[in-house]
């Protein structure tokens, strides 16, 4: 019998990124929208990215294709 192949979420893998260790990364929330009343110093601090941990991480790792 033939498996399937595994398909990636592309919603998943566009909004995410794995690193070379295995970390999964998320660009930083609040960034979007309303950003006039923001300081400078907070508006540049959203362009980092976010570690994401515990079973979200595995989750989205699933959606990818990875774990």
């Amino acid at each position: 019998m033939k498996k399937n192949k595994l398909k990636t979420r592309k919603s998943a893998s566009k909004r995410f990124k794995i690193t070379g260790t295995g970390k999964v990364l998320r660009r930083a929330q609040n960034s979007g929208h309303l950003r006039r009343h923001k300081s400078k110093r907070a508006i540049r601090n959203y362009h980092k990215y976010v570690e994401i941990t515990g079973k979200t991480a595995t989750k989205i790792k699933q959606m990818i294709g990875i774990a």
